[in-house]
């Protein structure tokens, strides 16, 4: 999802941008590394690959550590090999979630579960193998394309489904194709950093985030079953808030992302017009 996002975005802008699969690179390789690397000559090279099944990397650890660590770290060596730029994607889940307000890099990270272990490590390992590495946490993810609750919930309520929205759980969503931009800002600035990349406002909970979509579509709200994180009997902890704020993008001449609430209707606005044209 956020691969494709960040591909349109470049492209839009006159990059010449290279899409490497997982087929055609698999960064726990690396030898196939390597191959891709000393034929293209990246200027930088945005690390867009992940495990992102949270439950499911409780039992599934090699393949979790594979995509979130160590091939963070085989990704950040041949960056430095071939002198480019690198971003790469972490995650809100590095933190605890007790804390009720906006985490930042002061705060120390303390994750829950493997997913989120898994996402620090590959933090570290990028930033020891090359100074030069971009580590952005972000959060609450949506976008074209994406099958996480943020991304089909439109469609679910759309179908008259209803669903439960959780009440107590915090974060900041983030549209897909907003941080695409920011990832390709960061690549050009080239400011070794951790930075937290989310949309602005003061974050909601899930069920927050399902009730703005009823809003701006229309939907019924008796659509909308409220029910707590406990009450859903996940395999794998999960921070209760996990709100994000960083200290220094402005400084560096980054403009706030727009609010999450303006954000979540572009994204709906865009997935209607899509919806229509398909019908022609």
């Amino acid at each position: 999802m956020v691969a494709r996002a960040t591909i349109k975005y470049c492209e839009s802008i006159g990059d010449e941008v290279v899409a490497v699969t997982r087929q055609e690179m698999d960064i726990s390789m690396r030898w196939a590394i390597r191959e891709v690397f000393e034929r293209e000559k990246f200027d930088a090279v945005i690390n867009c690959a992940a495990y992102t099944d949270v439950d499911g990397a409780e039992t599934n650890e090699k393949e979790c550590f594979e995509a979130n660590a160590s091939g963070v770290e085989n990704l950040a060596l041949f960056a430095k090999k071939y002198n480019c730029g690198f971003v790469t994607i972490s995650t809100d889940f590095v933190f605890d979630g007790i804390y009720k307000g906006f985490y930042t890099q002061r705060d120390t990270p303390k994750p829950l579960g493997f997913y989120g272990n898994c996402k620090l490590q590959g933090e570290f390992l990028a930033r020891n193998a090359y100074a030069r590495s971009i580590i952005v946490r972000s959060g609450w993810i949506y976008g074209a394309g994406g099958t996480n609750f943020l991304s089909v919930m439109d469609n679910l309520l759309a179908d008259g489904k209803k669903i439960k929205a959780i009440y107590d759980s915090f974060g900041t969503p983030t549209f897909g194709n907003d941080l695409a931009k920011r990832l390709r800002e960061l690549a050009e600035l080239d400011l070794p950093a951790i930075y937290h990349v989310t949309n602005s406002g003061e974050g909601t909970s899930y069920a927050g985030f399902a009730g703005k979509v009823c809003e701006l579509r229309g939907y019924d709200l008796n659509l909308l079953e409220r029910a707590s994180a406990e009450s859903l009997k996940r395999p794998a902890p999960r921070p209760q808030s996990s709100k994000m704020a960083c200290l220094f993008s402005e400084r560096f001449g980054l403009e706030p992302l727009p609010h999450w609430e303006d954000a979540l209707k572009e994204f709906l606005n865009a997935d209607q017009a899509d919806q229509a044209d398909c019908r022609r």
